[in-house]
């Protein structure tokens, strides 16, 4: 594990910091995103004195506190009143040992593993839940009446263990573009699942997983699920939830007397009926639950317009990460998370440094969101009670995992072409002498994993400003080394949600400024902009009253 003094490293970063990055810079007069404080942060926000910036951890609450006093040293404004901070409540629960579940199936019991072949909680804020209830099969779990699409029909769900698959019906020659084609869509995220099993009254959820439907290891859901779980306080949850093995699944359905891939097949036709699998679910849930207070930090630039300052852009990058587990006694049991998510923290303070001596004619909010590892919870809280209207929110501009390679000769802006964000991005690209990197399918549902998705499910603009580097496909033209370069990338994949996910003082951050610099001037190009942007009309967000 690498281990290094924050003050020292503060103290020095300066010295640490690598030549002029090879794209074009703004003019003078604009604000300039320097190299020194964003490693600064970095280092710091990913030291192991965080532990982890674990959700309602003695570790998070030192990066808020950091956050804040830093948004003070920087001289931003605070949103909240006089506060910086602004609270969102949350319940956490975790399961405990002495949890069990099995299934009695076909005259015999089994009894998946936890952690090997099942992770599991509740989200009902029980200490202890019981769940007996018939299985079945429900596909994706999807009811879309856009897509014409119910998982649903003719069978009422109330009081059953719903299993369904992880992503979303795949496009076919008849139609090539259902549910996104082959992008995944929100239909096809795992917490969209889990609230329609509440929305349909079912007794809880389990999800089968593979790696290419959910476009991640079995460790991802593993490694969350031995983590505490948060809920918004006062959001109805399932009383079981959680994800199978695509082993233990074949178990179970063949117990049962089922193909699995056979009713898989039949899940991808319009007009799939729920299949009973003639099972029976016995959870015994036991968790340690908690209400948890935390906290989304935002500061603000005032603008400088008369009319359009009562107007805003906000720039937001998530603060947490999976924290540390006092249970563990390996040697490394802190997930850092230095690329995900201090890398997008970090950029936000030296964006709001290089901004406050530059205000802009809208209003600009640099917003550290709380808990997106819980999903997307402090987004959530802070659309429920903004602390900008919404009616008046320009945009929002989110900054998660960034490029940490070195510089690139395009930048990504997938999802952008959902609104007029697009246009700005691609005049903002071209006067930093940068192109807008090719679309690829958005395998793993990217736009509705990060915390911008929270602001256009409630009618704001918005999207991840980075790479589709992150998805896996390396497709980023790297200025140097591109096959070197893009095999950095790739091996990043591997570290994902690991303990491995530490800080490197070699890194060559000037990509990592790259992406910032792009990010403040679209930011800036929307916040003197003579209109608010607007989505394009066959959007589904446009459809969205704030």
């Amino acid at each position: 594990m690498i281990r290094f003094s924050p003050f020292r490293h503060v103290a020095c970063a300066a010295a640490l910091a690598f030549a002029p990055p090879a794209f074009a810079a703004p003019a003078t007069s604009q604000p300039v995103v320097q190299e020194a404080p964003l490693r600064a942060h970095l280092a710091f926000l990913a030291d192991d004195l965080l532990e982890g910036r674990g959700t309602g951890q003695r570790g998070g609450a030192i990066a808020v506190r950091y956050l804040e006093t830093q948004a003070a040293a920087i001289g931003l404004k605070p949103a909240n009143g006089n506060s910086y901070r602004q609270a969102v409540r949350m319940v956490g629960e975790k399961t405990l040992p002495g949890s069990s579940l099995s299934f009695d199936v076909g005259g015999k019991t089994l009894a998946p593993q936890f952690g090997a072949d099942t992770v599991f909680a509740n989200a009902n804020g029980n200490t202890e839940t019981n769940v007996d209830a018939p299985v079945v099969f429900v596909g994706y779990g999807i009811h879309a009446e856009d897509e014409h699409w119910n998982d649903f029909a003719g069978v009422d769900v109330k009081g059953k263990l719903l299993v369904a698959m992880v992503n979303d019906p795949q496009p076919t020659g008849a139609e090539p573009n259902r549910f996104g084609g082959k992008s995944l869509t929100w239909y096809g995220r795992w917490i969209y699942k889990f609230e329609e099993a509440v929305r349909q009254g079912a007794a809880g959820i389990l999800l089968i997983h593979t790696t290419p439907s959910a476009s991640y290891a079995w460790s991802v859901p593993q490694n969350s699920f031995t983590h505490e779980q948060f809920h918004l306080a006062g959001v109805a949850g399932n009383a079981l939830q959680g994800w199978l093995t695509e082993d233990m699944a074949r178990a179970l359905f063949s117990a049962a007397g089922k193909d699995l891939d056979a009713l898989r097949a039949q899940a991808e036709v319009r007009g799939f009926k729920p299949v009973e699998l003639g099972a029976t679910v016995h959870a015994h849930v036991k968790s340690a639950v908690r209400t948890a207070e935390e906290f989304n930090v935002a500061g603000i630039v005032p603008g400088t317009d008369p009319t359009l300052r009562d107007q805003a852009v906000i720039y937001s990058a998530h603060w947490d990460h999976l924290g540390i587990d006092p249970n563990n006694v390996k040697p490394d049991h802190i997930w850092n998370g230095a690329i995900d998510n201090a890398s997008g923290a970090a950029a936000l303070l030296a964006m709001a440094q290089a901004a406050v001596a530059h205000p802009a004619r809208r209003t600009q909010v640099f917003l550290w969101p709380c808990a997106e590892e819980q999903g997307l919870i402090g987004s959530q809280g802070y659309v429920a009670n903004p602390l900008w209207p919404l009616a008046k929110t320009a945009a929002d501009l989110n900054l998660d995992s960034m490029n940490f390679v070195g510089p690139t000769r395009d930048i990504g802006v997938q999802g952008s072409e959902r609104s007029s964000l697009r246009a700005s991005a691609e005049r903002v690209a071209g006067s930093m002498g940068l192109k807008i990197a090719p679309p690829v399918p958005d395998l793993g549902g990217a736009y509705f994993r990060a915390d911008h998705f929270s602001f256009a499910k409630a009618g704001v603009p918005a999207f991840n400003v980075g790479s589709a580097v992150f998805s896996g496909d390396g497709s980023f033209e790297f200025v140097h080394d591109q096959r070197g370069s893009h095999d950095k990338m790739i091996a990043f994949t591997k570290r994902y949600h690991q303990v491995t996910d530490e800080y490197d003082p070699a890194w060559d951050l000037s990509g990592m400024v790259q992406q910032a610099q792009f990010t403040l001037n679209l930011g800036y190009a929307v916040a003197n902009a003579a209109a608010m942007p607007v989505w394009r009309p066959n959007d589904a967000f446009a459809r969205v009253k704030r």
